[in-house]
């Protein structure tokens, strides 16, 4: 029922180039996801790598593929929003670098039965994390019109959210909406024929805002961003991959708030705030994939890398 967890992971050498430093250090890779990223890091250094995943078929793929570098490799179910309650539960109290790949994997993508995309037919699930309560099923079926139009107009970015938001409580009021299928077909059929025919799919803004209210994805950044950069020691770096807008500029807002040594009013004549840096920016301008890995993996050509370095 589950499809092989497979991970090409997206911008490799930028990140290796990047992140690792120390090469007897202590890494983490917070969304581990395919351990893509976490092996490649492993094989450039000699130290040990704290994988985190939410995701159940993330970590026990992960657990298998990094089986060769045994006790170099800890992993622990939990969302890098608790990355400090992760270090601390294993008694670590720095590390030299640490990931986040933001976003959906392509396992979860692919597998039809986590709900995640409309290509295939599947239950509205879209848990990255299936112990928590709230899927896409209840926010599609239970949510006010005015609730749902927000959470598409905002998280998806979509025109035609208050549409969509109407059309979708006028068909669940006849029978509830269950699956992708139904859904992708709904959200098509309100949408005028010139963007029918562009080569994104007419239901892909509204999956990706269900997915995102979901598992509040952009309400857990920069709690996660934050835990991060505390858990660096000086010189150690935190990279950041984002897949749209949304992410992307929460992280790169986050990182200008860390990275600002006053926020007083410039009508104050001198700093009172007291507010010290914390780290570096180091990719004034977001990193992108070249053109060659876009061609290779078109899943890559949306990513951003962000890098930062602690002060």
């Amino acid at each position: 029922m589950t499809a092989e967890f497979s991970h090409e992971p997206v911008m490799r050498e930028e990140v290796l180039s990047w992140l690792v430093g120390n090469k007897s250090g202590v890494y983490v890779d917070g969304t581990i996801g395919g351990a893509g990223h976490a092996r490649a890091i492993l094989e450039a250094t000699t130290g040990r790598l704290v994988g985190i995943d939410c995701d159940e078929d993330a970590l026990a793929a992960s657990a298998e593929k990094l089986a060769s570098f045994g006790s170099r490799v800890v992993l622990v179910k939990a969302n890098f929003a608790d990355l400090s309650l992760v270090l601390a539960d294993l008694q670590i109290d720095q590390v030299d670098g640490v990931l986040l790949d933001l976003g959906v994997s392509s396992h979860q993508l692919d597998a039809a039965h986590r709900g995640f995309s409309f290509s295939r037919c599947a239950p509205l699930d879209m848990r990255m994390d299936r112990d928590l309560k709230l899927c896409a099923y209840d926010i599609v079926n239970d949510f006010t019109p005015t609730e749902l139009a927000k959470i598409i107009r905002v998280y998806g970015e979509e025109k035609m959210a208050a549409r969509i938001a109407q059309t979708i409580a006028r068909k669940r009021r006849i029978a509830p909406i269950g699956t992708t299928s139904e859904l992708a077909d709904l959200v098509t059929s309100v949408m005028p024929a010139r963007m029918r025919q562009l080569k994104i799919h007419p239901a892909t803004r509204t999956f990706q805002a269900l997915r995102i209210a979901v598992n509040a994805e952009l309400d857990r950044l920069p709690r996660g961003i934050e835990s991060a950069v505390a858990a660096l020691k000086s010189g150690g770096r935190l990279a950041v991959i984002s897949f749209h807008s949304l992410e992307d500029r929460i992280v790169k807002n986050t990182l200008r708030d860390l990275a600002a040594s006053c926020v007083c009013p410039r009508d104050i004549p001198y700093c009172v705030c007291s507010k010290k840096a914390v780290v570096n920016i180091l990719t004034r301008k977001a990193a992108t994939p070249p053109d060659a890995e876009i061609r290779r993996n078109p899943r890559a050509r949306s990513a951003k890398l962000r890098v930062a370095e602690r002060i």
